[in-house]
């Protein structure tokens, strides 16, 4: 990476965090030298990471933030961070999507980058309990006008939560009376032990209901997500069809994911079959 001078601020940042992470914590110098930047514009995406609140600034460097099981960014929080590998996912994920399919989502910024790709698949039923998931169908519909196949969104009803979500019991009641072919779902966290989790306890039993709603279900999410747990699990891995993730996630992680899972996806690599799938 030396001869990164020209990276994006967002991949600089996400290659920073990644490195942290992974070490444990990172020294200014180091990482001046690995991005071929200036100490100034290190320190710069460092101030960026320390406002998000996904690693703290030390004396010469930065550390990862440990985050207690039931800390819950916020949507405006989150959706600075893995731009590039959400942005992949969301076009690997919507190639799953055929057209007038039944599909739910879930709330998250993976989610939310989903349903930008799937504006123009025509005569699709949405069922959200993201108010950022809703709004992105109906902001299309209202700057283009009423089209011929463009979705019908059920957002459901329901308490709001840190990351935009809708849950409570009257979101779960009308979830449970749904049926969708494909439910697109994101997660705080992912691993064998803990399954799918979150460390919101209202919204771990709203997605409950979504996956027992669901015909098939297909996780999205980025490989930052996996190893981590949140307060409460709502479905193990098993339950899973699908996990469409990014390049980022390391070997051994597939290979632990392909024991437990009927498909794992990763954006930008071949997969074994073309086309939609429902």
């Amino acid at each position: 990476m030396s001869e990164n001078q020209n990276l994006l601020a967002e991949q600089r940042r996400s290659l920073i965090l990644d490195e942290v992470r992974r070490r444990g914590g990172v020294r200014v110098n180091e990482l001046t030298r690995k991005l071929g930047v200036s100490d100034m514009t290190v320190r710069r995406d460092l101030d960026a990471l320390a406002r998000q609140g996904v690693l703290e600034k030390v004396h010469g460097g930065a550390v990862p933030v440990v985050e207690a099981s039931t800390h819950e960014p916020g949507f405006e929080a989150k959706s600075g961070l893995e731009l590039t590998a959400k942005e992949d996912i969301a076009r690997a994920a919507a190639k799953l999507v055929a057209p007038g399919a039944a599909i739910a989502l879930s709330g998250g910024t993976t989610t939310y980058a989903l349903a930008h790709q799937l504006l123009d698949v025509p005569d699709l039923t949405v069922v959200t309990n993201s108010v950022r998931v809703a709004d992105v169908f109906h902001a299309a519909q209202r700057t283009s006008g009423p089209r011929q196949g463009a979705a019908t969104v059920v957002l459901t009803g329901g308490v709001r939560t840190p990351s935009d979500s809708l849950v409570g019991p009257v979101a779960d009641q009308a979830i449970a009376a749904l049926h969708f072919d494909l439910l697109f779902l994101g997660v705080h966290g992912i691993s064998v032990e803990a399954g799918l989790s979150t460390p919101n306890l209202a919204e771990a039993e709203t997605n409950r209901r979504l996956v027992q709603s669901a015909r098939r279900v297909v996780v999205v999410a980025d490989h930052t997500k996996w190893g981590k747990v949140g307060l409460s699990s709502f479905a193990s891995l098993e339950r899973i069809d699908t996990l469409v993730t990014d390049a980022g996630l390391p070997e051994e992680a597939r290979g632990v994911i392909a024991e437990h899972l009927r498909r794992l996806v990763v954006a930008g690599e071949p997969e074994p079959e073309e086309g939609a799938d429902i």
